[in-house]
C-alpha cells in the first residue's frame, strides 16, 4: 500500500521530450471545444431552424447521453489497435459528424436530423478522452504527473470559459459557421497528438469482466458529484440572476468567479505538483459541499458568489487527485477504460444537474447537489477512517 503523496509508477513511462508533451496540452485543451461551445452553437442554430433556441439543449442533451452509452463499448473496441491511431479515428468520427450537422443546417433540416449526427458525435467523446488520457501515461514520468494534468485542467478551463465566446461571435455572422468552426477546432487533437509509436493497451492476462471495484466507484461517484455540482451553478447562473433582480445577462457574476478560481486551482496544484493527501480530499470535498449550500440559500449575491468561488477553487485539485488515483487503481489493459469512465461519470452528473434544474426549483436543486457533495465527502472520510483503523491493527 501507497502513502496518500507518493505516487507510484503506473506503468512503464517514456521520458518523452517537451514538444510531445505541449502537443498532449494542445489536444487536451482542444479536445473539449464541442463540448464547450456546442450548448450555444446549437441553441444559436436551432433557433435559426426553428425559432425555438431550447431545441439546442435537445441536441446537447442527446450527445451528452451518447457519450455516457457509448464510453466503455467503444473504448474496448479500439484494444488491438495503436492508442494514437485510434485515438484519431474517434476525433475523425466526431469532426465528420459536427460537419455533417453543420451541412445539414445548412440546407435548414430537420433538428431530428442534426440530433441524430450530434449523437454519433457524442458518442466517442469518452472513448476519446480516455485514450487521451491514457496517452500522458507515456510522455512524463510519474514525478511529473500532477503538474501535467494541473497544467491540462487550467487549459481545460480557459477553453470552457473561451469557447463559448467564439462560438456567440461566429453564431452573429452564421450558426452554421460557428458549428463548423467547433468541428474545425475539434479535429485538432488528430493533428496534434504525438505518436508514440505502435503502443496500444496491454493485452489482459485473461478476459476480465467489470473494471468497476468499489474504490475505483467511489472516485467516480465523487466525480459524478463534483460534475453535478458545477453544473448546477453554471446552468442555474441566468436563474439566479432573475432571483436576485438582476438581467439575465449578469448571469457571468457568477460564471466567472467560478471559472476564474478553478484556473488558480489549477495553477496551484501545477506549482505543487503533488498528489493531495486523503485528508485534505475530504477537506476539498467539504469545501465544495459549503460552496453549494452557500449558492442554495441565496443569502445575497456576495454569499453566492463566495460560493461558486470555493467550488471553483477546488475543482482542478480535487480533479487531478480522481486522475492520479484512478491511474493508480485501473489495470494496466483497462487504464483507458476507467479514464473514459472518469469522463463519463462527470457527464452524468451534468445530465443529473440539468434534471433537477427542469424538474425541481433552482433552491431545491442546489440543495440536493449539496447533499450529494456532501455524501462524498463522507463516504471518502469513511474509506480513509476505515483505512487508518486497518492500518493500526
Amino acid at each position: 500500500m501507497t502513502s496518500d503523496n507518493v505516487i507510484e509508477p503506473a506503468g512503464a513511462r517514456a521520458h518523452a521530450g517537451p514538444w510531445p508533451l505541449l502537443r498532449w496540452f494542445a489536444s487536451s485543451a482542444t479536445l473539449s471545444v464541442p463540448q464547450a461551445a456546442g450548448p450555444v452553437a446549437f441553441s444559436l442554430v436551432a433557433l435559426s431552424l426553428t425559432g425555438d433556441p431550447s431545441q439546442g439543449a435537445a441536441i446537447m442533451v442527446a450527445m451528452t447521453l451518447a457519450q455516457v452509452l457509448g464510453a466503455l463499448p467503444i473504448t474496448r473496441m479500439g484494444k488491438s489497435w495503436s492508442t494514437t491511431r485510434f485515438l484519431r479515428l474517434l476525433v475523425g468520427i466526431r469532426t465528420a459528424a459536427l460537419v455533417a450537422v453543420a451541412i445539414l443546417a445548412a440546407y435548414g433540416a430537420s433538428v431530428g436530423w442534426l440530433i441524430a449526427f450530434a449523437t454519433i458525435a457524442g458518442s466517442v467523446n469518452g472513448a476519446a478522452f480516455g485514450y487521451l488520457r491514457s496517452l500522458l501515461n507515456a510522455l512524463t514520468p510519474a514525478s511529473q504527473l500532477p503538474r501535467a494534468l494541473g497544467i491540462s485542467a487550467t487549459l481545460n478551463e480557459v477553453t470552457f470559459v473561451l469557447a463559448p465566446v467564439m462560438a456567440s461571435g461566429l453564431g452573429v455572422i452564421s450558426p452554421v459557421f460557428a458549428i463548423l468552426a467547433i468541428a474545425i477546432l475539434g479535429a485538432f487533437p488528430a493533428l496534434l497528438v504525438p505518436d508514440i509509436g505502435a503502443a496500444h493497451l496491454p493485452d489482459a492476462p485473461q478476459s476480465s469482466g467489470s473494471v468497476l471495484s468499489p474504490t475505483i466507484a467511489l472516485w467516480l461517484a465523487c466525480a459524478a458529484a463534483g460534475g453535478a455540482t458545477v453544473a448546477a451553478v453554471e446552468i442555474g447562473a441566468v436563474a439566479l440572476a432573475l432571483s436576485f433582480g438582476y438581467q439575465p445577462a449578469l448571469a457571468i457574476m457568477f460564471t466567472v468567479p467560478l471559472c476564474l478560481a478553478s484556473v488558480a486551482g489549477g495553477i496551484w496544484v501545477s506549482f505543487r505538483n503533488r498528489r493531495s493527501p486523503r485528508t485534505a480530499v475530504v477537506i476539498q470535498l467539504a469545501i465544495m459541499a459549503a460552496g453549494a449550500a452557500l449558492a442554495a440559500c441565496e443569502i445575497s449575491v456576495m454569499a453566492t458568489v463566495v460560493g461558486t468561488v470555493l467550488i471553483g477553487a477546488v475543482l482542478a485539485p480535487l480533479g487531478t487527485h480522481y486522475s492520479l488515483v484512478l491511474d493508480s487503481l485501473a489495470p494496466p489493459h483497462r487504464r483507458a477504460e476507467v479514464f473514459a469512465l472518469l469522463r463519463t461519470a462527470n457527464a452524468a452528473g451534468v445530465i443529473l444537474a440539468g434534471i433537477a434544474l427542469t424538474a425541481l426549483s433552482l433552491t431545491t436543486a442546489l440543495a440536493t447537489v449539496t447533499v450529494l457533495m456532501f455524501a462524498a465527502a463522507l463516504a471518502v472520510g469513511a474509506e480513509r477512517w476505515r483505512g487508518a483503523s486497518m492500518k493500526g491493527t
